[in-house]
């Protein structure tokens, strides 16, 4: 997944803009020409990411700060690993510490929490998506971490994939009205329907959607679910997914899982920056 320049140079300006303000009276006390070292250090194991967002923090600060990185975005740190290396203006340095850090350890926590997830369905075929429950103003960050977690990006926002959801259909009045509604207003675009019995199954399969969204349905309903659909379209399994019982949803044959636990339950990575 790549991600545009200009969104990294966007979120860092927003960020910085929130954190320095008119100017970091604090770092003022430093004298301007003040030269320091400094180490970015790992306390836990987990999947590096964000390296751009950092480095695009310290470029917006100052272009002359070195950085020279040990481990690059999607590798694997360990606790106590030294992440990379600084050299540069103290003040800057300072300055850009806690925007540059709170990016990294969000989007490492992310991509590490999205491995976990990718490991434990490992060998079934099934592969897991995150959904719109991102940090506000993250979306396309997370997404990234999410991809380099090993896991995979289900829409980006509401503008491209239809996704006829519950409340939808009850206001349309049926799943077979709402899709005809969606291949005229956008017949681009690719249809899923959200379906939480097996009845509502059957009349997505009859419209031939894209995708069908199971939601909360209990293993034998998912197994049901799959042996009805005989490979007509892709199913996506969501609703109540933890680590604990993903494995076994993935092992009914549903194509994708989607659960938003991989971008809104998350621990930002342990990270401190220690000047020499």
């Amino acid at each position: 997944m790549q991600v545009p320049q200009s969104y990294i140079e966007e979120s860092v300006h927003t960020a910085l803009k929130e954190d320095v303000g008119h100017e970091d009276v604090t770092s003022k006390l430093i004298p301007e020409d003040d030269f320091s070292i400094a180490s970015v250090i790992a306390r836990e194991d987990a999947i590096l990411c964000g390296v751009d967002w950092f480095e695009e923090t310290f470029s917006q600060l100052d272009h002359e700060i070195f950085i020279e990185w040990n481990a690059d975005d999607g590798d694997v740190i360990t606790a106590n690993q030294q992440i990379c290396n600084l050299s540069g203006s103290t003040r800057a340095l300072l300055t850009g510490e806690r925007t540059a850090l709170n990016f990294l350890q969000t989007l490492s926590g992310t991509a590490s929490l999205a491995r976990q997830y990718a490991d434990a369905v490992a060998g079934t075929g099934a592969r897991i998506l995150d959904t719109r429950k991102t940090i506000p103003g993250l979306r396309l960050a997370q997404k990234y971490a999410v991809s380099c977690g090993g896991c995979f990006n289900h829409r980006m926002g509401l503008y491209d994939a239809i996704l006829i959801k519950e409340n939808h259909i009850l206001s349309i009045g049926s799943i077979k009205d709402a899709v005809e509604a969606a291949r005229i207003n956008s017949p681009e675009l690719p249809v899923e329907v959200e379906v939480e019995t097996i009845n509502e199954l059957e009349q997505a399969l009859s419209a031939k959607v894209e995708r069908i969204l199971l939601d909360n349905f209990s293993i034998e309903m998912l197994k049901q679910a799959v042996k009805i659909n005989n490979k007509q379209t892709e199913l996506e399994a969501s609703g109540g997914i933890t680590l604990d019982n993903i494995r076994s949803i993935a092992e009914t044959g549903v194509d994708f899982i989607s659960t938003g636990a991989i971008t809104k339950d998350i621990k930002a990575l342990d990270l401190s920056m220690r000047f020499s």
